[in-house]
């Protein structure tokens, strides 16, 4: 059943916030969310487990989803699977962000020719956040062509939420390993471990101790449905405490297989208390992204 704008609501109010940052949320060019779609319609047989868009819905409806629920900050995470791609949806992106004043205008990148500039053209456009997928783009993120679009956002202290994990399917490239390697480069990079680096969750646990500008962000983290093929290590759940002003709530929207209020549900049932959820949920976005 869809979500429902009260339940999202109730939660909020209980903990007192004035909304929700989420900072793992997908809109893209109808044709290449199209075929997002039509991954997570086949993804059973890769993984076993059914994955039904619970949000399908047109582009205009979803915002709309998102402003009900109370977030009043989300992103475009968007990113290309091959060359040509990237600087494309950077422009669809920023023309999405002029007319979606609370989302958080988004870019990304691919190695390849001329992805510096096109990059740093986006930065000067005013990108907040970059998305950056090693699965799907089957690219190591040190990548010789990647090392200026690297340093400029060290440098400026853009965020990049970036799936490096391997889940729900292992790439080339995912993994603790290559991003190891990208820190020990680029100490300061404002990395965000896009689904707590699901399935590897302890090794980017280590990242986030290790370097102080790794973040984590929970989309799909703690649910029932992640939980079945990726359980999240009991003994591990102190860390998040540990590390609770640098934990970021991020959903999937649309591209989940249940209602939205469950990914709050899953955080709350971690039993961290209201702070760390409140931090959680708001005001460590709200801080990255200088929302107030």
């Amino acid at each position: 059943m869809p979500a429902t704008a009260e339940a999202v609501r109730a939660f909020r109010e209980r903990l007192g916030l004035p909304g929700l940052v989420d900072v793992h949320t997908h809109f893209m060019p109808e044709r290449v969310l199209d075929k997002v779609w039509d991954y997570f319609d086949a993804v059973g047989p890769l993984t076993g487990v059914e994955w039904p868009i619970t949000y399908r819905h047109e582009e205009e409806q979803r915002v709309a989803l998102l402003r009900e629920f109370g977030v009043r900050a989300f992103t475009a995470m968007l990113y290309p699977h091959k060359p040509a791609m990237a600087a494309w949806l950077n422009s669809w992106a920023a023309d999405f962000a002029a007319r979606t004043p609370d989302c958080l205008h988004t870019a990304t990148f691919f190695p390849e020719e001329g992805v510096g500039d096109y990059t740093r053209q986006a930065v000067e456009a005013g990108a907040r956040v970059f998305k950056a997928h090693l699965q799907v783009g089957g690219y190591d993120p040190n990548d010789d062509r990647l090392a200026p679009v690297w340093g400029l956002l060290a440098e400026a202290g853009i965020p990049v939420v970036i799936h490096c994990g391997s889940g729900p399917v292992p790439g080339k490239y995912t993994g603790p390993e290559p991003i190891a390697r990208l820190l020990a480069r680029h100490p300061r990079l404002p990395l965000i471990i896009a689904h707590m680096g699901m399935p590897e969750y302890a090794d980017f646990l280590d990242l986030a101790d290790r370097y102080a500008e790794v973040r984590l962000d929970t989309t799909m983290a703690f649910t029932d449905f992640s939980e079945q093929f990726s359980g999240f290590p009991p003994g591990d759940v102190g860390r998040l405490a540990d590390l609770g002003d640098r934990i970021l709530l991020g959903t999937d929207f649309p591209n989940i297989p249940y209602p939205y209020e469950h990914q709050l549900e899953a955080l709350e049932r971690l039993g961290l208390g209201d702070d760390w959820l409140r931090a959680v949920c708001h005001d460590n976005g709200a801080r990255l992204f200088r929302l107030d």
